[in-house]
């Protein structure tokens, strides 16, 4: 897991078109799927912010998270020791976790800072930080390998 501010991205070993277009994200662009190549995608969507959820975590891609607007709090974990809520979706390429006895680390997104994921990084998103609030949040999927 790697949480840090927008303008470091390149300090990581990420792929060169997930994060040019990263950097030219404003708050204006459209919420849809955005297709980058045969590898990457990105999901631009707006939601209101909850106050529970279920970890999650991917096998094929390895996520890169960022607000655009508004403040989420993301939770993050290990796999190990966490009991599985729904099996494997291989066309999503979701799995979904009860909480388990590991320490759970609060991320707090915010416009400015972004978060990547790998496959062993069990997250927990969407939650709410101080109030229930819209927010506008970019997940870059990259495949893993």
């Amino acid at each position: 897991m790697i949480y840090d501010r927008i303008e470091n991205i390149d300090l990581y070993n990420l792929d060169k078109t997930a994060v040019e277009f990263i950097k030219k994200l404003t708050p204006d662009i459209e919420c849809k799927k955005y297709v980058l190549n045969d590898n990457i995608y990105a999901n631009i969507e707006e939601y209101t912010t909850k106050e529970s959820g279920f970890f999650e975590a991917h096998k094929k891609y390895i996520d890169v998270q960022l607000l655009l607007t508004g403040e989420e709090i993301l939770e993050y974990t290990n796999l190990t020791g966490l009991n599985i809520k729904t099996d494997y979706d291989d066309t999503r390429d979701i799995e979904f976790y009860y909480d388990g006895d590991n320490p759970k680390i609060p991320i707090l997104l915010k416009s400015g800072f972004f978060t990547v994921l790998y496959p062993a990084d069990a997250h927990k998103p969407q939650l709410m930080y101080k109030t229930n609030q819209k927010v506008k949040k970019v997940v870059v999927k990259i495949k893993c390998g």
